[in-house]
């Protein structure tokens, strides 16, 4: 695996553990839990005991999720922020709730402390003015009691009992749990799958560095073996040193194909199996990656036999039909092959081919158009069919 891949192979996963302890805790953030208030008093004017339970209440986010049973004192001043908040309740008094309203600049874990310190086993939290029903979940670290916010209408109902000195008492029971958008089990299955996703990347990047480190090395392996076979055969090749007068370095002579520079007196030169030549030092690099002529791609490993150790691909043969040609193609089939073997530059000059008379190339002529007169058949089993074929056409 590369250094690129590692590191962004890393990231990744120290964004999806991120990601995920971010998701948890937002869960956590987001749990409801409802609080049913059971609320009763008795009107001393009726001397009638009303009672009234509803699901108005929500439990502070960290707040015991208990139950709670006592009796209701109004906080003075009604916010509950200072230390010398006073709630009118009997000394020997246990259990009792205290009822704060919301709000004058302090926060809700000073309220609930302070009614903590003054004996309070719970505190409950009315919401603002203009705030109507509405309730929200209270943060409030540091504290120990349970904690429960109501709306405002709630409140002030309770609160002009209380002035009135009706005595109120509630139960606060656990409600309902209002799963954040992942549960428990969301977490933990989100958690698992992220172990899973993570494992099968992890175990995918390190299947691909692999298979491709396998692949270079294979590749390496290749090419070592094919420029040491390239070596043998460049060793083969015919050199050769040009002087002066030579053909190759006339005004009209080729140039190196390799370099475009002129051939002068005294360059070496390698001849390929193709006829083809080129500077020595230009083109023995070439051929070492590329084996192959620069003009006419001709293989030279294939052409001088070199066996390679390397795994080649099967090639599937296919039948020579060239039996079955005609006359009028064997004619054409030959005058391309006495072209190509013609059109090699220096290709005379270097094998020392002398140039013929006029009479000789006049009588040689003759002699190949005879030649190309008759067909050639590489199977005179069939020779009868060609002339047969050759009537028809004509």
């Amino acid at each position: 695996m590369g250094p690129l891949a590692s590191r962004d192979v890393f990231s990744w996963l120290l964004v999806a553990s991120v990601l995920q302890v971010s998701s948890v805790r937002l869960a956590q953030a987001s749990y409801l839990c409802t609080a049913y208030l059971n609320i009763s008093y008795t009107n001393p004017e009726t001397n009638r005991t009303t009672w009234n339970q509803e699901e108005i209440g929500l439990y502070g986010l960290d707040s015991p999720k208990a139950s709670v049973v006592g009796n209701v004192y109004l906080a003075t001043p009604i916010f509950g922020c200072d230390e010398n908040t006073v709630y009118s309740r009997p000394n020997d008094s246990r259990g009792w709730i205290a009822l704060i309203q919301r709000g004058n600049g302090c926060t809700f874990s000073d309220k609930i402390n302070v009614a903590a310190m003054n004996g309070a086993a719970a505190a409950i939290i009315f919401n603002d003015f203009g705030a109507e029903n509405r309730v929200i979940q209270m943060s409030h670290p540091g504290t120990s009691i349970v904690a429960v916010m109501i709306g405002n209408y709630r409140g002030i109902d309770l609160v002009q009992l209380l002035l009135k000195g009706v005595p109120v008492s509630i139960a606060i029971e656990v409600g309902k749990q209002h799963g954040p958008w992942m549960s428990h089990y969301s977490v933990f299955f989100v958690s698992i799958s992220f172990f899973i996703v993570t494992a099968a990347t992890v175990g995918y990047f390190i299947f691909y560095s692999a298979r491709r480190l396998t692949g270079l090395r294979q590749q390496n392996r290749k090419q070592k073996k094919l420029k040491a076979e390239a070596k043998k055969a460049i060793g083969q090749l015919q050199v050769r040193t040009l002087r002066q007068g030579d053909q190759e370095t006339g005004p009209d002579a080729d140039t190196c194909a390799v370099c475009i520079d002129l051939y002068k007196p005294g360059d070496v030169l390698s001849v390929l199996t193709c006829n083809h030549f080129f500077h020595r030092s230009c083109i023995e690099p070439w051929l070492l990656e590329h084996r192959t002529c620069p003009m006419c791609k001709c293989d030279i490993l294939k052409t001088l036999g070199v066996e390679l150790d390397v795994e080649e691909q099967p090639q599937i043969s296919v039948p020579d039909f060239r039996s079955f040609s005609t006359s009028e193609d064997l004619q054409s089939e030959t005058a391309s092959h006495t072209h190509s073997e013609t059109a090699s530059s220096g290709y005379a000059s270097m094998h020392g081919i002398e140039h013929l008379s006029p009479a000789e190339g006049t009588q040689n002529d003759v002699q190949e158009e005879q030649l190309d007169a008759s067909p050639h058949y590489d199977n005179l089993a069939f020779e009868g069919d060609v002339h047969s074929q050759s009537e028809v056409r004509t």
